[in-house]
This record gives structure tokens, C-alpha cells and sequence, in this order.
């Protein structure tokens, strides 16, 4: 028997930029980047994919786009700006990344070019599933528009879109050349989006620092408030765990665990059973109840812990409940334990609370203390 046996490794590096009003033209930021990443002997191109919702509300943005490369000339600018639908919808319909693939194809944007896109967590995560399936990987550049985008899914290595009624069934690690976080997109977000991203914020405090949960405790009112100088903070120090702990950990999830889905297993499902009227956030702040009240169930979290974080998830404007948790709840949340454990391989690992501050891997979960846990949410909903 004969065996050869590869070993190499592959070193990845990007930046994430905060600044506002990316594409005023004295602001060179995007210019530079664009213009000086890789081989400068090659002449670069670059396709701009743009969530419908932001051109919906900010009207003058493609012109704007058109107007900064006229002044910079960074790369040649396809001549098709591509606006498509966000939210969910454009990952549950195979034609929107399919489209993507379309104007990377007409518009000869090869390995050497840039696909650049600017919109919310599930636009994101379409456009860079069809940028790392084209030509094995086109370069991708991430503008994200929303808090939740900016403080999470924006800044990691997953693209993914949703198939067979599952979330996030295909995709790809991929991470992106760069990503630019502009601020002045916040100014347009609904109540909604504007405390949406914040759960996840709620969520990495809760398994990774305590002293930034107690500054969101602190913080809560001014973010209700709109305060655009606090959120700043904290969509940056949420940026930074998040990558911290991709940089440190597993990032392309070779094992069965995932810590930063804290609160996701059950939020995944509770997005499908509401036919996504619930936006990813809110389903995580429930999902964070939910696995707060079980880990107090099992002995880890005081009471008084969890009175904690329930009252600065109600302070900030979330719902705890929700009514499709408690309907089929076995089969249900049994689907949903199952779909979270299928989605990693190998055995099923939660991560739940052994304190503030501190997340706890497990292996079982038992149905009779989630249901106790949901019956409890009910009733203090």
C-alpha cells in the first residue's frame, strides 16, 4: 500500500474599515483599498450588488457610486450597478444569487476583480455565496448596512443561503478581501433594525466578557434613543469579539462546536416557523431567553442571572416569546436540535451559560426542562 499525504497552509487576511460617508469623494478610504490590494500591474474591475432596501431609501447611492470611481478611478466600474431584493427572500430563491453569477459572468469579472456589496446580513451572505462559487473565489468586498451586519455577520467568513427549507444549507468559509463599515448607513434603519443587531451584541457578551454586558446594561437607553455615538461602540467592541474569537478558535468550523451561535439553534427555527416575519435578531434574543432559562434549569445560571439578562433583553425592546415556540414545541424543537447538530456533522454541542460572561458546551439537551423553559417565558412574556 502505497499513500502520499498534503499538508499546507493557507494565511488569510482582511481588514475591516469604520468610517462614514464611504463614498463621498474626499473620502479616499475605498479608493486606496481598492487601488492598491494585489498585483498592481493588473488593471482591476469591480461590480457593485445593491440591496433594494438601501436604494429604496437612499435614492442618490448608485449615483453616487458612478460619480466617486469618475474621481478616483480605483478600477474600471462595471457598467451594470445590480440592485436586487433583501432579507431573507433573496436567500430563499435561487434567482438572486443566480443573477449575481449572471452580471459576474457578462461583465468579465474575473479572480483579479472585486465584487462589491452593500446591504444587510442575508444580502451579504447571497452575493458572497455566488462571488466564492464563481471562478472558485472572486474577490469580495463587504459593505454591510445594518447594526446587525456590522457588529457580526459582516465581519466573519461564511456566505450561505437557504435550500431545502433549511437555513444556511449551502454555502461557504470564504472570507472576504475587506469590509467597510459606514456608519451613516444607521441613519436609514427602521426601529426594528436599529435593535435587531443588537441581540447578538447581548449574545457574545454573555459567553465572552462581562464587562461589555454591563456596559449594554449601562447603554441600553441611549441605544433605544438613537444615540449614534454609543452604538458605534458597541457595533466596534461587538466587531472585535466576534473576531477575536474567529481568529483564535475554529473559524472554518472543522469540529462540532460553535460557540458565538449561542441562542441561534432555537432562533434558526423560530425564523422558519414565522415565515420570517421575525427578523434574525429578534429570533436570537429569544433564542437567548430560551437558553438562559435552560442553563438556570440545569443548575449553571442563579435565578437573579437570569432575571439579569432577561430584563436587559426586555430594555432594549425585545420580545422573550414567541407564539410558534410552543406550537408542536416537541417536534419542533426536536426539528430544530436535530437541523443545528445535522448542520455541524458530529455530535450535537450547544453552547449554553455556566455564568455571565461565560459560555459552557453541551451535548444533551433535555426536552422535559425546554419545554419548562418555554412554559416560563410564556408566562413572563
Amino acid at each position: 500500500m502505497q499513500s502520499l499525504k498534503q499538508h499546507f497552509q493557507v494565511p488569510y487576511s482582511y481588514e475591516v474599515f469604520f468610517t462614514e460617508r464611504l463614498f463621498a469623494p474626499e473620502n479616499r478610504v475605498f479608493a486606496d483599498f481598492v487601488q492598491n490590494f494585489g498585483n498592481p500591474s493588473f488593471r482591476k474591475k469591480i461590480l457593485f450588488v445593491l440591496d433594494k432596501g438601501i436604494t429604496d431609501i437612499q435614492t442618490d447611492l448608485t449615483a453616487e457610486i458612478v460619480h466617486y470611481f469618475q474621481k478616483h478611478s480605483p478600477a474600471d466600474l462595471a457598467p451594470e450597478i445590480l440592485v436586487l431584493p433583501g432579507g431573507e427572500v433573496c436567500k430563499n430563491d435561487p434567482r438572486f444569487y443566480e443573477e449575481v453569477i449572471r452580471a459576474l459572468d457578462e461583465h468579465g469579472i474575473d479572480r483579479h476583480s472585486f465584487v462589491a456589496c452593500i446591504g444587510g446580513g442575508a444580502f451579504l451572505d447571497m452575493a458572497g455565496y455566488a462571488a466564492a462559487i464563481s471562478h472558485r473565489g472572486v474577490k469580495f468586498i463587504r459593505i454591510p448596512t445594518t447594526v446587525l451586519s456590522q457588529n457580526d455577520s459582516g465581519v466573519g467568513v461564511k456566505n450561505s443561503v437557504n435550500y431545502l427549507g433549511k437555513k444556511n444549507f449551502l454555502g461557504t468559509f470564504a472570507p472576504p478581501v475587506a469590509v467597510f463599515n459606514d456608519y451613516s448607513f444607521l441613519e436609514s434603519l427602521g426601529e426594528r433594525d436599529w435593535r435587531s443587531g443588537i441581540a447578538e451584541a447581548v449574545k457574545v457578551s454573555l459567553i465572552k466578557d462581562l464587562r461589555f454586558f454591563t456596559w449594554l446594561e449601562s447603554t441600553a437607553d441611549a441605544m433605544n434613543q438613537r444615540d449614534k455615538s454609543v452604538m458605534i461602540e458597541q457595533i466596534y467592541r461587538c466587531a472585535s469579539l466576534h473576531m477575536q474569537h474567529i481568529a483564535s478558535g475554529d473559524p472554518f468550523e472543522l469540529g462540532s462546536a460553535r460557540p458565538l451561535d449561542f441562542g441561534h439553534w432555537a432562533a434558526h427555527k423560530l425564523e422558519y416557523l414565522s415565515d420570517f416575519k421575525i427578523r434574525h435578531g429578534e429570533a436570537v434574543a429569544i433564542g437567548i431567553a430560551l437558553d438562559s432559562v435552560y442553563s438556570h434549569l440545569i443548575g449553571h445560571l442563579t435565578k437573579e442571572d437570569v432575571d439579569r439578562i432577561i430584563e436587559l433583553l426586555k430594555k432594549l425592546g425585545f420580545a422573550i416569546f414567541h407564539p410558534a415556540l410552543a406550537e408542536n414545541d416537541k417536534i419542533n424543537l426536536t426539528n430544530g436540535l436535530n437541523e443545528f447538530r445535522e448542520h455541524l456533522g458530529g455530535q450535537l454541542t450547544i453552547t449554553l451559560l455556566e455564568k455571565v460572561g461565560k459560555g459552557v458546551e453541551v451535548h444533551e439537551m433535555d426536552f422535559d426542562l425546554i419545554k419548562k423553559s418555554v412554559d416560563y417565558l410564556e408566562q413572563i412574556a
